[in-house]
């Protein structure tokens, strides 16, 4: 007889947690929380997402509307090889696209900026023009219409 074998004849068995399987005392549950516990219920995602959809009628899961696309005055100067031409130049959202400085699928606004100086006179249209653009393209001999 040994010292350890004093008092009882059989060893203590420790607590069984988390039983089952070869993962240790807790069993992969994690130390506390809902997930360690038995008969947790964890709430899904999805269920989530659709709580924060609005309930209201016809509300749509519409794109935000996009930006003016900016163009300054000094730009389409450098940019377009038309504006070398004597008479007065139509410059629509078409002919930027045609020039290749806005993309064919382009379905924004065009804002037109003051910045640089303009060459030839411009009749634009449909596209939006700032107050100092507007005085130089008038300065210029073109028109203005929105």
């Amino acid at each position: 007889m040994q010292l350890h074998q004093i008092g009882s004849t059989r060893q203590k068995k420790t607590q069984r947690i988390g039983r089952g399987g070869k993962r240790g005392s807790y069993s992969g549950r994690g130390v506390k929380g809902q997930a360690s516990r038995s008969g947790r219920r964890l709430r899904p995602a999805e269920r989530d997402l659709i709580i924060r959809l609005p309930k209201r009628r016809g509300f749509a899961n519409k794109p935000k509307s996009a930006k003016a696309h900016i163009f300054n005055l000094g730009e389409l100067s450098n940019a377009l090889k038309l504006l070398k031409a004597k008479g007065p130049f139509a410059l629509t959202v078409d002919v930027l696209k045609a020039a290749g400085l806005l993309p064919m699928r382009f379905r924004g606004e065009v804002k037109l900026l003051g910045d640089g100086e303009v060459s030839a006179a411009l009749n634009v249209s449909g596209i939006k023009v700032s107050e100092n653009a507007r005085k130089k393209i008038v300065r210029a001999g073109g028109k203005v219409n929105e």
